[in-house]
């Protein structure tokens, strides 16, 4: 089989040619950076927080009337509000340990800030950015996370201010991540300095890992450098996360704002106060998993044309040549001739549509790069793009040459 005529019978049907290659080329571009977005969305979705997400709870309340912790005394009244909240939450049958904290990874609440290795600098310095976690010696038990080296929080390490005051803890637990960059030979008992100060903090413990509370791609950076700090911060609100036992999540749920009522009924709690880590996790990734949907479909709809416009074309072309496959055929043609003639003619139109796609997907990711922030798209990507739109056209074009070679010879030849 040689090209000439094939590509001498294609000059007659340019208008096709150029609308199935065009066609093709736009699926293989989009396609091929949407499927990318939807690697990254899902990527994203499946990351660990470093967190045991079974059994964890989050409330959210906030006192009516209580101190501002703007006067004298008003962090000490703060703090009495909420130890007697813990005592309460605490002494509940069906929960394991709490812990008052400022946020937690997902939950878009964030206090970030950086540590570096001398006193008086900042990120300016080429240091490491990182988040604050707040809370007291039951943290650790409390988030599930795993301490793998030096030692946790006690009581006497805790400490208490108010929400808006200034000071660095002289100790605190750090993620791995944030430690191999500050000191890759091991971080235990080495000095950091928070937020550029010049008081020395020392790292008493690394914990394996801990997902930043941001999910926006400003966190990318950063995702996995946490800083805990053992301190009760005291304001209006508060935040408990919450261990159940096993198996005990929604009786808590419903179990806890009566209690907390009951020990102050001054407070706001709605419905919104009280949320599983699943909630939370399902909120925070709900626009990825819809942009995921939507590129999926997106796809889906532009294969599916792609295929259809190809095996459209292919059929309207048997319909022009019928005469001519049985002229073929009469001369000693096999079906799987006529049958390859088909594939080939295709594959060349697929072939020079995948280079022109090509040249379209690297354009369109450089332009997303550019407005959007995307990351560089793979040549991997590419690779695979151009290998399915080939396959695709094979495959759509399978049905209508199948009936081009079942053309007897004896009906195309009665036509001449």
């Amino acid at each position: 089989m040689t090209l000439h005529p094939m590509i001498a019978a294609l000059r007659k049907h340019k208008a096709g040619v150029v609308l199935i290659a065009l066609q093709i080329a736009l699926t293989l571009a989009i396609v091929c950076n949407a499927v990318f977005i939807i690697g990254q969305r899902v990527q994203r979705v499946n990351r660990p927080t470093g967190l045991d997400e079974s059994n964890l709870m989050l409330v959210t309340q906030q006192w009516v009337g209580a101190p501002s912790g703007d006067q004298p005394g008003d962090v000490d009244k703060l703090d009495s509000l909420q130890q007697a909240d813990l005592a309460a939450l605490r002494n509940m049958p069906d929960v394991a340990s709490v812990v008052p904290i400022n946020s937690l990874p997902l939950l878009n609440s964030s206090w970030n800030g950086s540590a570096a290795l001398k006193p008086g600098t900042d990120l300016r310095g080429g240091n490491a950015r990182t988040t604050y976690y707040f809370g007291d010696e039951h943290m650790l038990k409390t988030l599930g996370v795993k301490l793998v080296a030096g030692r946790a929080f006690t009581a006497a390490d805790v400490q208490h201010r108010g929400f808006r005051d200034q000071g660095e803890p002289p100790i605190a637990i750090v993620t791995q991540a944030l430690a191999d960059k500050l000191f890759p030979q091991g971080a235990v008992g080495k000095v950091m300095y928070l937020d550029g100060s010049g008081t020395p903090t020392t790292i008493i413990g690394v914990v394996q890992r801990l997902q930043v509370p941001g999910t926006g791609s400003w966190t990318n950076g950063f995702v996995w450098n946490a800083t805990l700090e053992p301190v009760r911060l005291n304001a209006n609100f508060s935040r408990y996360a919450i261990r159940t036992k096993p198996g005990r999540l929604q009786a808590v749920m419903k179990a806890v704002t009566p209690v907390l009522y009951g020990v102050n009924p001054m407070r706001v709690l709605d419905d919104d106060s009280v949320k599983s880590f699943a909630d939370i996790r399902a909120e925070a990734y709900r626009a990825d998993v819809g942009m995921a949907v939507l590129m999926g479909v997106v796809c889906l709809i532009l294969i599916g044309v792609t295929a259809a416009g190809i095996v459209g074309l292919t059929s309207f072309w048997v319909g022009q040549r019928h005469r001519q496959i049985g002229v073929r055929r009469a001369l000693g043609a096999r079906k799987v001739d006529i049958l390859h003639y088909f594939q080939t003619e295709n594959l060349l139109i697929a072939g020079i549509g995948a280079v022109i796609g090509v040249l379209l997907a690297i354009g369109l990711n450089l332009w997303l790069m550019h407005h959007y922030e995307m990351d560089r798209l793979p040549v991997l990507y590419v690779i695979a793009g151009v290998a399915a739109v080939l396959v695709l056209g094979q495959a759509a074009v399978f049905a209508p040459a199948r009936r081009a070679s079942n053309v007897p010879p004896v009906v195309a030849t009665r036509s001449v």
